[in-house]
């Protein structure tokens, strides 16, 4: 199971500079929605914002993306909870990448959508001149990291820039000690190899461009080593005359293993970025949007992360002063971690340690097995819609918004029509069956694989 390496920033590498919020009076939690169930998930469980894809012009072309009419209902869905729907627009586009952009912006914006993410300038420039009501923030693509850069684009008129992974809370710092503007960094999710996703072993493997959304994820491939070993052959003069080649000798290629049968393959995947135990350096240097990442990552991650975060964002604020992480919210995020994690280059700059040569771990060890639709608080019997299979006897766990958190173990189990039955197996089934705490619709169980 993955578990958070709490790296202890060093001394020299300590924020040192108490950063202004000039805009927002509370860190904004960001989370990613890759469809429309997962928005109304991330924002049940404590989103501020999501940010989402459309079907074009966003780096991830294989999430299911949304379309303009669920973009629609997803806005309506978010300002019912006060939260806001962003929308990635981010690739370099490339000429035949523009046909329709004017189109596309204007509706974003007749649907609700409250700011754009982009990296290419011309974007940026189309969405300012055509419908200047529509926020633009600039991508994390464009590796912002230092205030001049910074300045550049607040005068070009833009209200937020998300940095560059590469970013050291010691530089976010510095450049909120210039400049009046709202600043976004990841604090949660997968790292790239590359730097700020400038990568073409996606183009080169597979022809799928990964700053035009088509990333294969290459680097997560796994790989054996070998060299090159020049071979010479000796051959007659004659032979030499007939290949036309000079010398006598004839030179081939052998690759030598570098690798035992026995050894594991080899990976080029970064760890996972993760910050929950450093929320107050983050808000220190003026942080003002947390922005987690994984459209492409399941309901129970999105979930059980934004949870989190939310709990340990609003503790610090209602006490900074007497703050303390709490254990359960580092076990939560353990729960959802696909891969080893770490503090990326917030405190120092990553070194072979921070890398996965080895095979990956295994995937988070917790299933996502239903979705509390209702509960009777006379009998209390909950109304489960099944999301994995799981039977009574079975140990789960449910947890939800806030502090809803117990463990049970599944009893007597019921259909709708009230039948006993040996098992939840049928996707999307509704079952029945005792609960020992108080559930909520939305609150979520889950089960060990």
């Amino acid at each position: 199971m993955s578990t958070i390496e709490q790296q202890k920033p060093k001394e020299q590498h300590k924020p040192k500079f108490k950063g202004k919020r000039y805009r927002l009076d509370k860190p904004e939690l960001l989370a990613p929605a890759g469809n429309l169930e997962k928005l109304k998930f991330a924002i049940h469980y404590g989103a501020d914002a999501v940010y989402i894809g459309g079907q074009h012009y966003g780096l991830r072309s294989n999430a299911d993306n949304f379309s303009f009419e669920e973009m629609r209902e997803g806005v309506e869905f978010a300002k019912k909870y006060g939260a806001k729907v962003f929308v990635a627009t981010n690739i370099y586009a490339h000429n035949e990448d523009l046909e329709g952009i004017e189109a596309y912006l204007r509706n974003l914006y007749e649907v609700g959508i409250s700011a754009i993410i982009v990296a290419d300038p011309i974007i940026v420039d189309t969405a300012r001149r055509l419908v200047p009501g529509l926020e633009v923030h600039l991508s994390t693509q464009q590796s912002t990291i230092n205030w001049q850069a910074v300045q550049y684009w607040k005068e070009e008129g833009l209200p937020r820039v998300v940095l560059g992974r590469e970013a050291s809370l010691e530089e976010i710092a510095e450049i909120k000690k210039h400049v009046d503007i709202e600043i976004e960094a990841f604090i949660h999710g997968a790292m790239c190899s590359s730097y700020s996703g400038r990568c073409v072993l996606s183009n080169h493997f597979t022809d799928r461009d990964s700053n035009r959304g088509g990333c294969c994820q290459s680097c997560r491939w796994k790989y054996d080593l070998f060299e090159d070993a020049r071979e010479q052959t000796w051959i007659s003069e004659e032979e030499a005359a007939e290949d036309r080649v000079l010398q006598q000798f004839k030179l081939g290629t052998t690759q030598i293993p570098l690798f035992a049968e026995e050894d594991n393959a080899f990976t080029m995947g970064s760890k996972d970025l993760c910050m929950i135990g450093n929320i107050p350096d983050l808000i220190d240097v003026g942080v003002d949007s947390f922005k987690i990442e994984g459209r492409m990552k399941s309901i129970h991650y999105v979930a059980t992360v934004v949870n989190a975060y939310r709990r340990a964002i609003d503790a610090y604020m209602a006490d900074p002063e007497n703050y303390v992480l709490k254990p359960e919210w580092v076990e939560e995020i353990n729960k959802a971690a696909n891969r080893p994690l770490n503090t990326g280059f917030f405190y120092d700059t990553p070194d072979h340690e921070d890398h996965i040569y080895e095979p990956e771990e295994k995937a988070a060890p917790y299933d996502f097995a239903g979705l509390v639709m209702d509960y009777d608080a006379a009998t209390g019997i909950a109304t489960i819609q099944q999301r994995n299979h799981f039977k009574p006897g079975q140990e789960v766990e449910f947890f939800g918004p806030g502090d809803t958190f117990f463990k049970q173990t599944v009893g007597t189990l019921w259909d709708e029509s009230g039948n006993e039955i040996d098992a939840a197996r049928h996707p999307l089934q509704l079952v029945k069956f005792k609960v020992d705490q108080p559930v909520q619709y939305f609150d979520m169980m889950r089960k060990k694989k």
